[in-house]
């Protein structure tokens, strides 16, 4: 938001960016179970954070762009590790067991770790609502989980994979927003890719095995994962969130489950049972708990003031 003459005024750009960002990722659950079947969860990281790093690094050659500076390194490293890394694994592993929208309605947990970690870290304090926003949501998780089990534990395997993802989410937006005070939303971007690259290296044999047996779509919803939602959404966040704060960029991500399962309905038939939809409701409806902000009632204005007393 801009402030003229005291007038709180939208940053298009940041809301254009921010917009791209949530269509986009919100495609990446649904090409993420498509690939699911043919690709380890690490692998499939590896080769959508390869094809993502080939992208940003040929882009900071053409332009020139040079390394960022010190202090922004240890914001890039651990949102590299967290963000690209960990919560990229995680997501893909619990998606074997979750269809894409269930998936994404646990991730959407993910705002209320960015205002838990900012309420730790940044010392922005614990409002009632953030901690009743918490219970709301995780017992929404439960929900969920109940409901995908089918009397079985790998399908609340795959929940708890989801719920990890977002705490790994949460911790990357936190760790990635005190890195933008020093370098680019690209340098941010592309450096941390490079790091989640790193973290998902030990997976390459895994890959080099599959890669040669996956189907062409398989191949293809890998490519365009690296190329979409992580070279060119990623970028869009990191620009959005460079000017804005970090828990209204993880508000806007309330709109992705809903995306994510209109398109799953549309290319792969999946629909969540009834049961899955009140669970994730629930998990939203307890983010919105979070957000709520409890504001002082006003104070009455006396109509006749009486004189003030001066005691000697």
């Amino acid at each position: 938001m801009d402030h003229t003459a005291g007038v709180p005024r939208t940053d298009h750009r940041a809301l254009i960016a921010a917009s791209v960002t949530v269509a986009l990722w919100a495609s990446a659950f649904v090409s993420i179970r498509a690939s699911a079947e043919h690709f380890g969860p690490g692998a499939l990281a590896l080769g959508r954070l390869l094809t993502a790093s080939l992208a940003l690094g040929s882009v900071l050659l053409i332009k020139r762009v040079p390394l960022p500076p010190r202090k922004a390194w240890p914001g890039i490293l651990a949102s590299g590790m967290l963000w690209f890394g960990l919560y990229m694994v995680a997501l893909n592993w619990g998606e074997q067991e979750v269809d894409a929208g269930t998936a994404a309605m646990i991730v959407n947990i993910g705002p209320i770790v960015i205002a838990l970690l900012s309420g730790w870290l940044l010392k922005e304090g614990f409002p009632p609502a953030l901690l009743a926003g918490m219970g709301v949501s995780f017992a929404g998780a439960a929900v969920v989980g109940l409901s995908t089990s089918k009397g079985g534990a790998s399908s609340v395997t795959g929940v708890l994979l989801c719920l990890l993802a977002a705490l790994a989410y949460g911790a990357g937006v936190v760790s990635q927003k005190p890195a933008l005070r020093y370098a680019s939303p690209l340098q941010v971007t592309t450096y941390g890719c490079f790091v989640g690259t790193a973290v998902t290296l030990p997976f390459a044999g895994q890959l080099l095995t599959e890669l040669p047996e996956a189907p062409l779509t398989a191949t293809l919803n890998m490519l365009y994962l690296g190329l979409f939602p992580t070279a060119l959404a990623f970028t869009t966040w990191t620009y959005a969130l460079s000017r804005t704060t970090a828990g209204k960029m993880g508000a806007t991500t309330y709109a992705v489950p809903a995306a994510v399962v209109l398109i799953a309905w549309a290319t792969l038939g999946e629909v969540p049972g009834a049961l899955t939809l009140l669970g994730g409701a629930i998990c939203l409806a307890g983010v919105a708990v979070s957000r709520r902000r409890n504001t002082p009632p006003p104070h009455p204005h006396p109509t006749n003031p009486t004189p003030t007393q001066h005691t000697p």
